[in-house]
């Protein structure tokens, strides 16, 4: 478990102490932008690598089990997360291009919040601590839902910096919390801008994770019967 816990705490230094901080910039001083991509890369491999072989060699003590109905609400709770994951890899202003689509404004499901991607993961992480009940669980899947929680604002922070006022006037149409700025009339959902081929796409997904969880991961998504 002590191997576990350091590798989660390294994974989230990597992703948080490093990329989301000043120290990101004295990096890159040193090695270059690209440098710095090449590093980060190889450390994230690194990290998740060590972070998975601990999690699987960890001693582990169940603390709850999850109800039969509690995982169909949690299997249910994973469709979003696979539709905000689906349409994150389209028009994404933390991206490259983002300075155009920073200046364009919120579209599609950044409407809806400006980290997708990052709300899909941290849903996953959330979903897998509930669901599983036991130690290790919680420290390698709260690994990732710190990262992910973690990073939107470390995100937005960097994105400031990059582009200022642009990203103020972006920041002020949009919300990190999902449906945070619709609700306070701050922008409005359109479906017709996030389109059908990401949300179809997330449901297939969702769809064939639900099916194969057993034979790829080794346990049942959901108990049947």
């Amino acid at each position: 478990m002590i191997l576990l816990v350091l590798a989660a705490l390294l994974w989230v230094f990597v992703h948080v102490g490093v990329s989301g901080t000043a120290l990101r910039g004295a990096v890159v001083a040193r090695l270059g932008e690209t440098g710095f991509t090449i590093a980060f890369s190889v450390a994230s491999v690194a990290a998740i690598a060590l972070l998975v072989q601990a999690w699987q060699g960890a001693e582990t003590t169940p603390l709850w089990f999850a109800p039969a109905w509690l995982r169909w609400v949690l299997a249910v709770l994973m469709l979003p997360a696979f539709v905000l994951f689906a349409c994150s890899l389209i028009g994404n202003p933390t991206a490259m291009g983002g300075a155009r689509l920073i200046a364009a404004g919120p579209r599609g499901i950044q409407r809806v919040t400006r980290h997708p991607m990052l709300w899909s993961f941290a849903i996953w992480a959330a979903v897998h601590v509930v669901g599983n009940g036991d130690s290790a669980a919680i420290v390698f899947f709260g690994a990732f839902l710190v990262t992910a929680l973690a990073g939107m604002p470390s995100i937005d922070a960097k994105m400031a910096r990059r582009h200022g006022d642009g990203w103020a006037g972006f920041a002020a149409a949009s919300s990190i919390l999902p449906f945070g700025a619709i609700l306070a009339g701050r922008n409005r959902l359109d479906l017709r801008e996030i389109g059908w081929i990401a949300p179809l796409a997330g449901l297939v997904l969702w769809a064939g994770f639900l099916h194969a969880h057993r034979h790829v991961f080794g346990v049942p998504a959901l108990i049947l019967g």
